[in-house]
């Protein structure tokens, strides 16, 4: 599956990306924020490829004008890896873009292509996304990507081990296929 935006395209991690991975991943402004670890390695950005990426529903954010990745969004159901409470039709977005690109409007752009392949492909209900206290520009994607806030879960353990609180949203189809 490949998904073409005006700047971008959302194609499925290949191992030959590992390199370019690494190189964002491994920034500890990058990774932490969003609950995971920077990557150690180009062999750990490679094992991510093909373990946690390799995920049907999880692209490599690509720059059209240098055909490299910077970044990764994915679509997450009752089936796959999820931080949220779903049912059926449900889905949960994340995404993460390498430091170079933070204010560009690419990740809004890659979540507004996820949001048109839930909504008009996936037949996805409600679709959910969350960010950690303090990561204001993931909270900036969610409100410009047209989610409400639903709930705050305080005290909970992210991956990293520590404990936060995570502020969750939600956009229904209904909403989406109303929007102006």
């Amino acid at each position: 599956m490949i998904i073409e935006t005006e700047r971008l395209i959302l194609r499925h991690w290949q191992e030959s990306d590992a390199e370019t991975l690494f190189k964002y991943a491994s920034d500890p402004d990058v990774g932490p924020i969003a609950g995971w670890n920077p990557h150690k390695s180009v062999e750990e950005s490679r094992e991510i490829i093909s373990t946690v990426f390799s995920a049907p529903e999880t692209y490599a954010v690509v720059l059209k004008s240098t055909g490299k990745p910077i970044g990764c969004c994915g679509i997450m159901t009752v089936e796959s890896l999820h931080s949220n409470e779903m049912q059926q039709q449900e889905a949960e977005i994340g995404y993460w873009i390498g430091k170079p690109y933070w204010g560009l409007g690419l990740i809004p752009e890659a979540v507004k292509a996820l949001l048109n392949r839930c909504f008009n492909e996936l037949d996805i209900k409600t679709l959910w996304c969350g960010h950690y206290d303090g990561n204001s520009k993931s909270k900036r994607v969610i409100e410009k990507s047209g989610f409400q806030f639903d709930h705050t879960k305080e005290n909970i353990q992210s991956p990293l081990g520590d404990i936060r609180t995570e502020h969750i949203y939600k956009l229904t189809s209904d909403q989406f296929k109303h929007r102006i």
